[in-house]
């Protein structure tokens, strides 16, 4: 598992993106303890049996009125355990091997609604290096990705990057590479991947960053098919710049982002061509147990392939993973939330979200809570368990 940052001065948006900061003061650390002097024993064998739990819980009310989206409640539970085994080689690297499974349950259903796959993979870890292959649960990524990249719907029921994670963290920010095969080719499923590059670089309060992201979408294997199916590529580029200002405020966390998005979306069957910007401004700030995160975005169509194939066959939400609010020309977000309850291992909050789109304010209410094992293992090392959507 990717090991959880302990709670510093500066422990900012330095090391782990836009807004990870949970406090401004330093907080004392306990001596070392009889338990503290056990786990950097088992810390040293150079053969360990390792094992975790991860249990998310969402409750997701959408009230909305748009041509984009539809009023829905998703209400559904996630367990997820793994167990395997860490291996330390002589230049201090670790070698986990894990293998477990995502149980997914929609409340309200029975087992002929829940949702079972396998998790396993493999994890090197060296000198700020990570390198994981296999299917490898997305809470393992610096930062959770975008709204305008990754739907919270979709967030939801895909829960493992199926390819490679790739990334380099240090003080200064960090650098991370995802290749997610979406879908393998059979007669009923087409060929599907996409690739994210991202990273940030900070000096003191300012700093700046950027991603490529590449989504594709073939022809699935039912050759009768194949001459009316089309081929998509979907290519954005975005880069931000953004200021760190909660050392200047009594507040726990204040942080401002500025970015331009540029688009290259093609549909090869039909040949047609669409290259979509624009403008993003976040604002996020925390004191205490409250929150608000503020969204605007002025632009183009970010998913103008958010469409019917050539059979008349929907293909929005595999072609196009972002929240499709993104579709219109001026969207804003706003996030308020509290936090019931949050911790080394458990993270709870709710937050009331209003979408602004098309002249209507529109409403969503979540309730979230996330209790991973691991977390409760490091519980004296002053550290807080990341929410879904980095909340």
């Amino acid at each position: 598992m990717l090991p959880l940052l302990p709670l510093t001065a500066q422990d900012s948006i330095e090391a782990r993106g836009f807004w990870q900061r949970y406090a401004k003061s330093v907080r004392r650390v306990p001596a070392m303890s009889r338990y503290d002097s056990l786990e950097a024993r088992q810390e040293a064998k150079p053969v360990r049996l390792e094992y975790d739990v991860d249990f998310t819980s969402y409750f997701d009310n959408r009230e909305y009125n748009s041509q984009y989206q539809i009023p829905q409640t998703i209400f559904s539970f996630r367990l997820s355990p793994e167990i395997g085994m860490r291996i330390l080689d002589r230049a201090g690297g670790k070698h986990r091997l894990m293998a477990g499974v995502r149980y997914t349950q929609p409340l309200g259903g029975d087992w002929r609604d829940a949702r079972v796959i396998p998790t396993a993979y493999y994890h090197y870890s060296n000198y700020g290096v990570n390198l994981q292959l296999g299917a490898v649960p997305y809470e393992h990524r610096i930062l959770s990705m975008p709204d305008w990249l990754l739907y919270d719907s979709i967030a939801y029921c895909h829960a493992n990057i199926q390819g490679a994670l790739i990334s380099y963290q240090d003080k200064r920010g960090y650098i991370e590479m995802m290749c997610d095969w979406r879908g393998s080719q059979r007669s009923d499923r087409r060929e599907a991947f996409r690739v994210l590059i991202d990273g940030q670089y900070q000096y003191k309060w300012f700093f700046v960053g950027g991603l490529a992201h590449l989504n594709h979408t073939a022809m699935s294997g039912d050759t009768a098919l194949s001459h009316y199916e089309s081929l998509y590529d979907d290519l954005n580029l975005g880069a931000h710049i953004g200021f760190d200002l909660t050392q200047y405020t009594p507040l726990d966390s204040l942080a401002v982002k500025a970015g331009y998005i540029l688009g290259y979306a093609r549909d090869r069957g039909r040949n047609r061509l669409f290259t979509p910007q624009g403008f993003l401004l976040e604002v996020y700030a925390n004191w205490w147990f409250l929150g608000l995160k503020n969204t605007l975005y002025i632009g183009d169509n970010l998913q103008p392939l958010r469409q019917s194939d050539n059979l008349g066959t929907p293909i929005g939400a595999l072609m196009c993973q972002g929240d499709p609010f993104y579709q219109a020309r001026l969207y804003n977000r706003t996030d308020l939330f509290v936090y019931f309850y949050r911790s080394s291992f458990v993270n709870c909050y709710f937050s009331y979200n209003m979408h602004y789109q098309g002249g209507r304010l529109q409403s969503q209410q979540q309730l979230i809570v996330r209790f991973n094992l691991n977390g409760l293992r490091q519980e004296k090392r002053g550290t807080m368990l990341r929410g879904l959507f980095d909340k």
